[in-house]
């Protein structure tokens, strides 16, 4: 039987953590991975902030993480993953080494430096959403890293919509494909129907980007318990990434550093395309369930 739990810890042995300041307008969350697991990633935004992701990359030795990091306060969020290697260290988690084992935490930021630029997660705030990690159904809307997300910059900072975080959950035949996003574009976002979801053009203008308008970057999960080689998994991260094309507009901009994280977790056997469809569904139905959530709350 299906899970009714429609959103990336449906996965088996998937956690999701958050921490957040609703004054602040920042957050970080945290996506803690079962073992044993490969993990993939690509940027396509040109302003990516990242920790730990050249390792996610083909030909390198550590394919595995324990958990995976995303987190407002721009470059300053990135110390927040000191905390959650923290934490996984003391729960004894991490790659083995000769001295004792390593966590090894990929992490990527969006800006959300606006209204407080004093306010930022950190190593304890990072702590704090790890230990928080459930398997719970993962809320969509301002929580966790989506708390001071906005969209549709590219009209002028006085345009901008909230953004948010959001998951979703598609079958692909045997196997299940998670996703969670963090939606801070500097785009319009649209359903995959071509509704407008906040407001823009469905072929956008001339740009009104004011320095303000620069404060952006969607960070997308992918989870799935089929079994696949890292090469594989960029087949579902290259998906995820036509999905965020296809929902926000523009996208992969100057002043976006778009990051897309792919995980195996399983032994299912699956089709790649299948499971790469499904991973195009489920980011657009997150990005969807992200500023939808948003937009009810404000």
């Amino acid at each position: 039987m299906r899970s009714q739990n429609g959103t990336i810890t449906a996965i088996p042995g998937v956690r999701v953590g958050h921490w957040d300041d609703q004054e602040a307008l920042t957050g970080c969350t945290v996506v803690v991975l079962p073992e044993p697991n490969i993990v993939a990633g690509e940027a396509r935004g040109a302003a990516p902030g990242t920790r730990e992701y050249a390792l996610l990359q083909p030909g390198m030795r550590v394919e595995q993480a324990q958990a995976i990091l995303l987190t407002g306060g721009s470059a300053f969020g990135l110390s927040a993953a000191d905390g959650v290697v923290r934490g996984l260290e003391a729960d004894g988690r991490g790659h083995e080494t000769p001295v004792g084992r390593v966590p090894i935490v990929p992490a990527a930021v969006i800006f959300d430096l606006f209204p407080d630029f004093s306010a930022r997660p950190g190593p304890e705030q990072g702590e704090a959403a790890y230990r928080a990690a459930t398997s719970d159904p993962v809320a969509s809307g301002l929580v966790g890293a989506g708390t001071g997300a906005t969209v549709a910059k590219w009209r002028g900072f006085e345009h901008r919509r909230p953004g948010g975080l959001g998951s979703a959950l598609r079958a692909a035949g045997d196997a299940s494909v998670g996703v969670l996003v963090v939606v801070n574009a500097v785009g319009d976002v649209f359903s995959l129907d071509g509704e407008s979801l906040t407001g823009g053009e469905v072929e956008p203008g001339p740009p009104n980007l004011t320095p303000e308008a620069f404060t952006n970057t969607t960070l997308v999960t992918i989870a799935t318990d089929a079994r696949l080689s890292r090469l594989q998994l960029f087949r579902l991260v290259v998906r995820a990434h036509d999905a965020l094309a296809a929902c926000l507009r523009p996208v992969h901009t100057d002043f976006d550093g778009d990051v897309v994280f792919a995980a195996s977790v399983g032994e299912v056997d699956a089709e790649v395309h299948t499971l790469a469809e499904a991973a195009f569904g489920a980011t657009a139905h997150a990005i969807q369930k992200a500023v939808g959530a948003s937009r009810d709350a404000v």
